[in-house]
């Protein structure tokens, strides 16, 4: 069995070149920002929203309770007329990228951490690079991407997002897969 000692390196190095990736997609490249639209009366939703007071949190509009038996007609109503979405409401104020950059590095760290423990139990010493590439490229995408469906099934996300999200995870997983099968124990 592969020591975790072993496997520190490649964990933080490719917690490293993960984070650099994500920053070059999200800050130099914008893959993303096509898909944050404005909406044409934000000054007047703002408004309303902030009349409401609302704290953070995930909110559904229209809010309806899962009791027994078929929906109010009122609540049909409301589904019918829409808008039907799913609003995120952050604390206010200028939204400090620090934190949500130190909440990532975390977040990448545990993913590579996660995906060391599952090639440390299944390989061994002196695995092939491709045996070790596969399993580790496997894991990461999963731990990577594959929430990013369920958003779109259950959430309303679009597709093309969902797309885009699961090819950052592939370069994600390939540098994480790239980095343990160079580093992985001879």
């Amino acid at each position: 069995m592969v020591d975790w000692s072993q496997l520190l390196l490649p964990i933080l190095l490719s917690t490293a070149l993960v984070f650099v990736a994500s920053s070059l997609i999200h800050m130099v490249l914008k893959f993303h920002d096509p898909e944050y639209l404005k909406l044409s009366n934000e000054d007047e939703v703002r408004a309303v929203v902030r009349a409401g007071s609302p704290s953070p949190g995930q909110y559904v509009i229209p809010q309806c309770s899962h009791g027994k038996g078929p929906p109010a007609p009122e609540t049909l109503k409301k589904f019918e007329e829409g808008p039907v979405a799913v609003v995120y409401v952050r604390p206010t104020g200028m939204v400090k990228l620090g934190p949500f950059l130190g909440k990532w590095i975390v977040y990448v760290a545990v993913v590579s951490a996660l995906t060391a423990y599952v090639a440390r139990s299944v390989l061994h010493p002196g695995e092939p690079y491709l045996n070790v590439f596969r399993l580790v490229g496997a894991t990461a995408w999963l731990a990577y991407g594959w929430q990013s469906p369920a958003d779109s099934i259950w959430m309303g996300k679009p597709w093309i997002v969902t797309v885009k999200f699961l090819a950052d995870a592939l370069v994600f997983a390939l540098l994480t897969a790239g980095t343990f099968a160079w580093l992985w124990p001879r």
